[in-house]
């Protein structure tokens, strides 16, 4: 007997897959399989170097693409996104760069300073007209000989100055070199979600936030040092992530494998073999010693990142049946770890000084580079150190004396426990042009208003708030090291900041860890999309609401571009975009 119900549904002839809404259908031929009985396959390698998720046939089918273009582009897919993401950010960041043709905030510092540790090896004392004369005479400025007193060690510096020498001593020349390292760590930033996540999909979603994030953004275009050290921390953490890699497959590689071709654990093997000289960790080093090179506050986080290597090499012994993972540890990576980390990051900071320290010593050198031979002459130690390392000493400690003690009032000085919700940015420019003139329109009727303001696209960065307590979470209940190292790069970026919340300080600052806020709203999103068994249903849901996220985050940085790349808009259109007082 045929029920009336069967006899109606003019589907019931056909298979189950086809008797599915069509939008499931659509789900799957993009390759999307709903399996919540699908559990983690595989044996031990799989936990110590887990494959990457890659594009599956119904998706290059359901685009029309054929089976040997397909198994190319699946191969490069890992390549194809990363670059496609930072030919945006290129363009966005080199579109008019040398737009304001103003020295504009501390380009005022950095750009005369660049140029001078190029030419003399050490920064100079400029006339207080120089900003007006570099503008007026494009550049052709001679060059003081008297040493100037500066608080930051010189790389980011000689980085900005490499911009000076190939464009000129211009707006351009001067900013060309942060508007590159910025493209190319969204480029870093898109191949280190890839990695982290084993997704080429979340990898490039974390490099496009970046992309349009406001503070990223500014900071690019703008001859700051900040963004140089953003770029070394960075490749650093880059670093560390590829030698984790390479390090726990080598292990996988000794562990013994059983009649079933599976790798087990062995406590022998994980407690005894060691993992070579592993240079990315070396590399990971250098980069260290050039972030500490451009800013002090790189010491922070190279103490952070040492913490968390050791951990990663911790838990890699321990996935392999390490009985004693520490001791393991200890014996046999902590020295490679150490000679890696700290004393290359100790002698490429004091190479970098190199200008300074090949200077003259007869008074028309460096600044304090004499200081040996006269104030410090009859020292104790200056039987065991050169007159050069002693002299050096005594400029660190007056820098030192000079950042615990910097308290002067600025206009746009900020706590730390503001940044994190973009409460103070920090205004880089402002000019008010009439109507017809500074590209403020003709029939604007009022005057018009011109800013730089270095400001974190506001959806991003409150949407970061909720991502670094996911991030938390994650970390502490669930164990997830992808975690872990988003909080470790937060953390190291942010919280050192709050020893000094009596001293001047400035939510630009900030730009150190936005990479790792990327991170952790990529990890969000993953998220929201749901678990890899998640139902058809789920799925929907999720994908609905990542997109919507993401699509006001670009709208936001669309609204408030002409704020960052200082755009003349009607002076009733920037108060709109003033959503907090604290933002005037």
């Amino acid at each position: 007997m045929t029920s009336t119900a069967s006899s109606t549904d003019p589907r019931q002839d056909l298979a189950p897959y086809d008797r599915e809404p069509s939008w499931r259908r659509r789900l799957r031929r993009l390759g999307h399989e709903a399996d919540p009985a699908a559990g983690p396959a595989g044996d031990v390698r799989d936990r110590l170097a887990p494959p990457y998720a890659e594009p599956g046939p119904r998706l290059w089918a359901a685009l029309g693409v054929p089976p040997g273009p397909a198994g190319l582009l699946t191969r490069w897919s890992g390549w194809i996104g990363p670059l496609l993401v930072t030919l945006l950010a290129g363009v966005l960041r080199f579109w008019h760069l040398g737009s304001p043709k103003a020295v504009i905030f501390d380009e005022t510092y950095y750009a005369k300073d660049a140029w001078a540790i190029v030419h003399r090896g050490f920064e100079v004392n400029w006339d207080k007209n120089a900003n007006d004369l570099i503008l007026g005479s494009g550049g052709h400025l001679p060059i003081p000989s008297d040493a100037a007193y500066v608080v930051h060690p010189p790389v980011g510096k000689y980085v900005i100055g490499l911009g000076e020498l190939m464009f000129g001593f211009n707006p351009f020349g001067w900013r060309f070199m942060t508007a590159l390292l910025g493209t190319l760590s969204v480029l870093m930033l898109c191949r280190i979600g890839r990695r982290l996540f084993r997704s080429t999909f979340l990898g490039c979603l974390a490099g496009t936030l970046m992309a349009v994030d406001g503070l990223h953004f500014v900071m690019s275009r703008t001859s700051l040092l900040d963004g140089v050290l953003m770029f070394f921390v960075l490749a650093a953490f880059g670093c560390l992530l590829i030698d984790r890699d390479r390090a726990r497959a080598r292990l996988a590689a000794a562990l013994p494998v059983d009649a079933d071709g599976r790798v087990r654990p062995d406590a022998h093997t994980a407690g005894t073999v060691r993992l070579g000289w592993r240079p990315w960790r070396w590399l990971a080093g250098l980069m260290m010693g050039l972030a500490i090179g451009t800013k002090w506050n790189g010491l922070y986080i190279l103490a952070a990142f040492c913490v968390m290597a050791v951990l990663w090499d911790v838990g890699a012994r321990r996935v392999a049946g390490a009985r004693h993972p520490y001791r393991a540890v200890l014996l046999r990576d902590t020295g490679v770890t150490f000679l890696a980390t700290v004393p290359v990051a100790i002698i490429t900071y004091i190479w970098s000084w190199a200008g300074w320290i090949f200077s003259p010593t007869d008074g028309t050198g460096g600044y304090f580079r004499n200081w040996a031979a006269t104030d410090g002459r009859g020292s104790s130690w200056s039987w065991l150190f050169p007159d050069w390392w002693r002299s050096l000493w005594h400029y660190e400690h007056e820098v030192y004396k000079f950042h615990v003690g910097l308290s002067s009032p600025h206009t746009y000085q900020s706590n730390p426990w503001s940044w994190i919700v973009d409460g103070r940015p920090v205004s880089y420019f402002y000019e008010s042009p009439a109507p017809g003139a500074g590209g403020c329109p003709a029939d604007a009727g009022d005057k018009c208003a011109r800013e730089v303001l270095a400001l974190g696209t506001p959806m991003l960065w409150w949407a970061a708030c909720a991502a670094l307590v996911y991030v938390l979470w994650r970390w502490f209940f669930r164990r997830d090291w992808r975690a872990g190292a988003i909080a470790c790069g937060v953390a190291a970026g942010y919280l050192p900041w709050f020893l000094y919340q009596e001293r001047t300080i400035f939510f630009f600052y900030a730009v150190v860890f936005v990479p790792f806020l990327c991170l952790a709203v990529a990890m969000l999103v993953g998220a929201i999309l749901g678990p890899p068994g998640a139902s058809d249903t789920r799925r929907v849901a999720g994908a609905t609401g990542a997109g919507v996220l993401v699509l006001l985050i670009t709208w936001n940085f669309i609204y408030f571009w002409p704020l960052y790349t200082g755009t003349a808009i009607p002076i009733e259109d920037w108060r709109a975009r003033m959503w907090l007082d604290t933002w005037v």
